[in-house]
């Protein structure tokens, strides 16, 4: 199992937890795929994040002499974890200061190589589910 962290991350964690429970448990490239073309801005650094984790279990696989198939990667863990708040002040009117809170999250990724499931292919009748129809005999 490889792992990839990304620390102080500028995104809050409730909207980064968003996409992470749309990827968890998801291969690799389907959940590089979502988050490519996803509009939120969390995409970007959990994009990150899975394909580091993924380069991670690929390294760690070489390295002791194992091969590893890329598209048998899975997301067996995924987590995010809330960093702390940079605290700013906007100044209002009469001299006073409003708080601006950024919050921060940290991103967690643990993969693993999992083998696909083998997909069976159903047999049909025909069209409509429903039986050819007979040939006409002669009968007389």
């Amino acid at each position: 199992m490889a792992h990839a962290i990304a620390k102080f991350v500028r995104v809050s964690p409730r909207k980064a937890r968003l996409l992470i429970e749309a990827i968890r448990g998801q291969y690799v490239p389907e959940a590089v795929a979502l988050l490519r073309f996803s509009s939120q801005r969390a995409a970007r650094p959990i994009l990150k994040v899975v394909q580091s984790a993924a380069a991670n279990a690929v390294f760690l696989a070489e390295r002791d002499g194992e091969a590893v198939d890329e598209n048998a990667l899975k997301i067996v863990g995924a987590v995010v974890n809330e960093g702390p708040r940079l605290k700013r002040v906007r100044p209002r009117a009469m001299g006073r200061a409003y708080p601006i809170i950024k919050p921060t999250c940290h991103i967690t990724v643990e993969v693993q190589e999992v083998p696909r499931p083998q997909t069976t292919t159903r047999r049909t009748r025909g069209a409509g589910g429903k039986s050819a129809p007979k040939a006409p005999t002669s009968e007389s």
